[in-house]
C-alpha cells in the first residue's frame, strides 16, 4: 500500500543538512514535440544561465511518472503524457542553489521522455527559468549530461 505523497516544503534548513549529505532523487524530462526538445535557461544553481532540460525534486511517496507531470505543470505550465523512461543517471556540481553549502549537488535523475497531451502548445515557464526554446537537433554547446540524455532519449533518431 502507497503512503500519501508528502508535499511540503522542507525548510531551508533541512534541505541543506540532506544537500550537504546525500544525494537527491529527481526527475528530468525531455519533452518532444512536433519533432523538437524543449529546453529552459535556468535562472538558480546549480547550472544558473545555461540551456537544461526540466525537472526536479521528487516528492516522498510519489510516483516516478506523477513527479514528471507535476515537474513539468509546475515549470512549463502544460500537461503531458510520460512516454518511456530513459534511464537513470548521476548529476555532480561544485555549485548549489544555497551559498553556504560546501559539498555541491549530487542527484540522482530519472529521466524520461514526455509529450504534450494538448495539440497546441502555450508554454508558461516559472520564475526559475527566465526563457525558453525548442531545438530539433543537439546542439555542441550543450552541457554534456543534457546532450546525453536527449541522445540516449532516442528522439532525434
Amino acid at each position: 500500500m502507497r503512503l500519501p505523497v508528502k508535499t511540503k516544503m522542507l525548510s531551508s534548513s533541512l534541505y541543506k543538512d540532506i544537500l550537504e549529505n546525500m544525494p537527491v532523487c529527481c526527475v528530468d524530462v525531455v519533452l518532444y514535440h512536433q519533432g523538437k526538445v524543449l529546453l529552459i535557461l535556468r535562472k538558480n544553481e546549480p547550472e544558473k544561465g545555461r540551456w537544461w532540460i526540466p525537472g526536479g525534486r521528487v516528492y516522498k511517496n510519489e510516483m516516478l511518472g506523477d513527479a514528471v507531470r507535476r515537474k513539468i505543470r509546475e515549470e512549463i505550465g502544460i500537461d503531458v503524457r510520460v512516454e518511456k523512461k530513459i534511464g537513470v543517471y548521476e548529476y555532480f556540481s561544485d555549485k548549489t542553489h544555497f551559498e553556504d553549502v560546501t559539498t555541491g549537488t549530487h542527484s540522482v535523475p530519472v529521466c524520461f521522455v514526455a509529450i504534450p497531451v494538448a495539440k497546441d502548445v502555450n508554454i508558461h515557464i516559472d520564475a526559475t527559468s527566465s526563457s525558453y526554446r525548442w531545438i530539433d537537433h543537439i546542439e555542441d554547446d550543450l552541457d554534456h549530461y543534457v546532450k546525453e540524455v536527449i541522445q540516449d532519449s532516442g528522439v532525434f533518431e
